[in-house]
Parts: C-alpha cells; structure tokens; sequence
C-alpha cells in the first residue's frame, strides 16, 4: 500500500536510526509481531517485558511506515465525542475506555522514561475550542460528562480564552496534562528496548503465507527465501495495512493531510504551547515540535485511492497553512514539510482487537482513528494481559464482535 507521500519531517530528527536487518533463517518464539510501527512496537515492549521471546517483522525498513507521517498529539479525546461514544455503548463502558486512554498517556511517559531513545514526550495541556455558537451546547455536554468522571478538564468562556490566546472563540474545553512525542524515535526507542531484552527486530522481511496447527501458527516469508518463523501466538499489527490480511466490516480507510513549519522565532502568543483542535468536522489540530516548528494537520478527506490523496496536497497545506494564520495573524510561519497519508477509522468510534477462526492463535490489532497512539497503548496492554495472563477483563469492549453502531 501506498502510505503517504510528500516530504516527511520526523526522520531529519533521527541522525543515526538503529538497523534491523532482514531475516535471514527460519526461526522460532513466543510471539511473533507483524508489524515494526507503533501498533507493534508498543505490543513487542509489553510482552518482553513480561519475560516473553518475541519477534518483530516488517516489510519496509522499520519506521518508513504511517510512523514516519504520524503527528504524534497524545489526547485523551478522538473525533467523536465521548457523550455521542456513551449513547451508542453506555456509560459504564465508555466510562472505563476513557480511564485506559488516560492510563496509557500516563504509561507512555513511564515508558518514555526507561528508553534508551529520547523520544521527547512532553506533557501539554489542549484546548478544544468551539468552531461555531451551534457546537457550545455539546461543548457543555462534554465537559459535564468529564466533570462527572472526574477528569482534569475546564469549560473556558470567551473571556477566558481571549486573556491568554490571540484569537476569539466563543468556548472551549480546556484539558490539562496531555502531551506530545516524537513517533519515530518513540519506535526506535521501544524497539531497542526490546532488543536489550533477548527480542529480534527484523526490517525488510515480508511475511506472504502461513500454516497452522493445533498449538502453533507459522508464518511464511516471501519468495524465493520463504524462511519459517513459528510462534505460540501471532500479533498483526500492520497498521493502515491490516486491511491486507482481513476485511473488518467496522473499518475504513480515509486520507489526512499535515504541514510542518520551517522553525519558528517566536512563539510567545501560543499559551503555553497547548495542543489545539476544534468541533468543526473534518477538523484542524496543530501542536508544536522541540525545534520551534509547527505542526498543522487535519482537511481530513474521504479519499482511498493514493493517486487522488497526492493531488490534494498542496492546495490542503496552503488551507492548513491560513487555518494557522486565522488563529495567529501575527506569527510569522513558512511551510517546510508537508504531506497526504491514508487513516484507518472505526465507524463506531472505538478501537478493534480482531479474532478470527481463519486466523487461529492470532491477534490483530486495529487501533484505528485520529487518536491511534493512545489507542495503541489501550490495545497492546490488553493483549500483553491475554497473552500471558489468559484474559483481559477489558478485552470483551474492544473485540471487533461487538455490536456495529454507525454515527
């Protein structure tokens, strides 16, 4: 699949990446994970942290995949809002899925901590302001469910917002201690991690066929080498390209558009450098980068064909580009890298871990959406817990057996 194209800003930050050479013999593990992005990157770090024998493949070098696009903004909230979230599955359940997004930002920055990769995770507060006077009600409605819940977040009025930004919005949420990382180095990070651990990184190697059996599954690698990698359990984190190995009725694909700045001499005006995102659908997000640039992303389009997304790329960065400009006229900002990629979504609004019989002993993790990091932390904990505890009390939320609800 094609994943993105333009010019891509996080591997000028990587001086030295790490090498994962391709796989050369047929081996055997306790976990084998398909995929070296941040889906399997994060699912690798906890199963070997718990002891397992794991091993990564992917068929690109490791982090030339969406890692390379991502944005990086590390929310507690995603496009659908969590009142419309808890009218589909109840209270109770998007209740818990808001505490385990929470409870993987909070993880990320423990993991952060142990990496032997900076991957510049800092904590920043957001503020989600309301695009139009008709979007204040459910801005309300919002925050009353996180005031109930207990989450740290505010209701800003206008006054409030004008007293510390340079733009006027007539109200917004404000929420505290989210924050914002480095995707690549995070992968990089992770996966050195786990290769300190006894766990093997492979780049380069195709998986193209698998057999199975009672207490085992065995995965093929492409022609003409068709090494053997036999594992007890199976992980298909592939990202945008699970859509490869199984069709999820739940699932689509979509394309997203990002611009980064050239560095930035003063950022004075931009309130303690929060992450920024309104109510308009499809929305603009902006954060910015420990070199003083930007970052403005979203002009989100229903496009799945690589052709058609690539031909929208610069008129949608010239429109990210004057989406920053409305909010402050008077920061002097020149666009430096920009790109088009594709985004798996959920049309229900909440992540996926898919079983399938015809993938025995297999895992997939979908952790599909604007918020797929956090998701990605949700995800890879469960499954770390199914896999060597047996269960996950969580599991059953996330299965993509669950009832389908389309917004």
């Amino acid at each position: 699949m094609d994943l993105q194209s333009g010019k891509l800003y996080w591997p000028t930050t990587v001086s030295n990446p790490p090498e994962y050479p391709p796989l050369t013999e047929s081996i055997q593990c306790d976990v084998l994970v398909i995929g070296g992005g941040i889906s399997g990157s994060l699912c690798a770090y906890h199963l070997a942290e718990r002891g397992l024998k794991v091993v990564v493949v992917d068929k690109r070098k490791i982090g030339e995949g969406s890692t390379s696009a991502n944005t990086a903004v590390i929310q507690l909230a995603g496009e659908k809002s969590f009142v419309t979230l808890a009218n589909h599955f109840g209270e109770e359940i998007i209740s818990r899925h808001m505490k385990l997004c929470w409870q993987a930002i909070n993880e990320f920055e423990d993991i952060c901590k142990k990496l032997p990769i900076d991957a510049h995770f800092v904590r920043r507060d957001s503020l989600y302001y309301s695009s139009y006077e008709a979007d204040i009600p459910s801005l309300k409605k919002e925050y009353n469910l996180l005031n109930k819940l207990g989450f740290q977040v505010e209701l800003w009025s206008k006054n409030q917002i004008e007293a510390v930004y340079p733009f006027r919005k007539q109200a917004a949420l404000y929420y505290y201690n989210e924050a914002e990382l480095n995707p690549l180095k995070f992968v990089y990070g992770l996966l050195e991690k786990v290769r300190t651990l006894g766990g093997q990184i492979y780049g380069e190697t195709q998986i193209k066929g698998r057999k199975v059996d009672k207490d085992t599954a065995v995965f093929l690698t492409a022609a003409p080498d068709r090494h053997q990698i036999k594992a007890k359990h199976v992980i298909i984190a592939a990202g945008n390209e699970n859509h490869d190995f199984i069709s999820e009725k739940n699932a689509d694909i979509i394309s997203s558009y990002a611009v980064i700045t050239k560095p930035v001499s003063d950022l004075s005006s931009w309130y303690k450098r929060s992450l920024i995102w309104e109510t308009a659908r499809p929305y603009v997000y902006m954060r910015t980068t420990p070199d003083d640039r930007v970052i403005i992303g979203g002009m989100d389009k229903d496009t799945t064909i690589a052709e058609a997304r690539d031909s929208k790329i610069l008129r949608s960065r010239d429109k990210l580009m004057e989406a920053f400009h409305k909010l402050f006229p008077d920061v002097t900002a020149e666009p430096e890298y920009f790109l088009g990629g594709f985004l798996s979504v959920t049309h229900d609004g909440l992540p996926m871990i898919g079983r399938y019989h015809h993938y025995p002993h297999c895992h997939i993790v979908m952790a599909y959406g604007d918020n797929a990091i956090v998701y990605n932390g949700v995800l890879s904990r469960i499954l770390a817990d199914v896999i060597t505890e047996g269960a996950s009390p969580d599991l059953a939320m996330y299965l993509s057996t669950r009832p389908l609800f389309h917004n």
